[in-house]
């Protein structure tokens, strides 16, 4: 601990990412990247905007804004960019979810929730999972002075169906709703239609994900334009060019190439069932999963033993110390090649 340290710094515990394996030989199941390459229409864009390296990017990001929203179907005003989601929903927190009664969220959900309240001095309480590790919307009936979920929540995969995000934005329409919806794109229900009729609900989407742009960060938000107004207040007092020109033009050339993100998310779609139905054949208890990755639990294995055992034969997968899932799984879901490779060295490990 240095003596120059603020108070605030000397108190986090920070988020901790998923390790990233420096080695070749190793099958990368942690991180729930997409296991394809990228749109070709991504790789020459990005090359095209090379020749704009000298100049800042446009702060705004204004065609980025404006691919979103033609894709979505709203008004570019109604969409905010950032370095990727986390630095979307880090603003989000700070301009948005910041104060005096406490933001809800599960308990079991994206650990950086609660390393974001604990930056910005957010109270907060968790909502404990159901048995089943689903969301239940009446347990979320309290006081509070916000709402964030997940969906489909990470680590579990679990999802809700539009009709209930919808039920909990109109029975909180005095507190904000945000769901974030990393993970959406592998089958679950946007909540993205609600936005027009809701002013108290903003959507966090990104493009590592279904897009296979984790090393480019990008993600959005989409809500009415007086949410959007704050993000961008927060932005500017911290980082006018978060998204620099290579960024911006990848991300319009992926958002524009549906056929490639419609084929490609179908592939992870169907490796995914495919994984499912391995492993229960193996004996694993597989939650139900609307991501591009799996959570399971062998009853005769523990999580941790199970993940070194994995690790050893050059898999990794994603283990959580964590009470009440510490013998889950996270395993993304991977090319036919890898999800192969990972239930033939399962036969032999459980």
């Amino acid at each position: 601990m240095s003596r120059f340290w603020s108070q605030v710094v000397c108190t986090l515990s920070p988020y901790v990412p998923g390790e990233q394996p420096k080695r070749d030989d190793i099958i990368k199941l942690n991180t729930n990247e997409n296991p394809y390459p990228p749109s070709p229409q991504v790789l020459a864009a990005i090359a095209a905007a090379t020749d704009r390296l000298r100049l800042y990017p446009d702060p705004r990001a204004t065609e980025l804004r404006q691919a979103i929203a033609d894709r979505y179907d709203v008004a570019a005003g109604q969409v905010f960019v950032g370095n990727g989601s986390d630095e979307v929903l880090a603003h989000a927190f700070r301009g948005l979810l910041q104060h005096d009664a406490a933001l809800l969220f599960p308990d079991i959900t994206y650990s950086f929730y609660p390393v974001w309240c604990r930056l910005y001095g957010i109270l907060y309480e968790e909502v404990p999972l159901d048995v089943a590790m689903q969301v239940q919307i009446a347990d979320y009936r309290r006081p509070c002075s916000a709402i964030l979920l997940a969906n489909p929540n990470a680590p579990t995969g679990r999802a809700l169906p539009r009709a209930e995000i919808e039920a909990l934005v109109q029975e909180h329409a005095d507190q904000m709703v945000v769901i974030d919806e990393a993970y959406v794109d592998f089958g679950a229900e946007s909540a993205v239609p609600l936005v027009a009729h809701h002013d108290n609900l903003l959507i966090v989407q990104t493009l590592s994900k279904s897009r296979a742009l984790a090393g480019l960060r990008v993600g959005f938000a989409i809500g009415q334009q007086p949410l959007i107004e704050a993000l961008e207040r927060v932005k500017d007092s911290f980082n006018s060019y978060p998204l620099d020109c290579l960024a911006i033009a990848g991300a319009v050339a992926a958002i524009r190439d549906d056929a490639w993100f419609q084929e490609t998310r179908a592939r992870i779609m169907a490796n995914r069932e495919s994984l499912v139905r391995e492993l229960s054949g193996l004996g694993f208890d597989v939650l139900p999963s609307m991501a591009n990755f799996v959570f399971a639990r062998h009853p005769r294995s523990s999580g941790a033993d199970l993940a070194a055992r994995l690790r050893q034969h050059g898999v990794v997968v994603r283990h959580f110390r964590t009470p009440r899932i510490e013998d889950f799984l996270r395993i993304t879901v991977g090319t036919e090649d890898q999800c192969r490779h990972l239930i033939t060295l399962l036969r032999n490990l459980v």
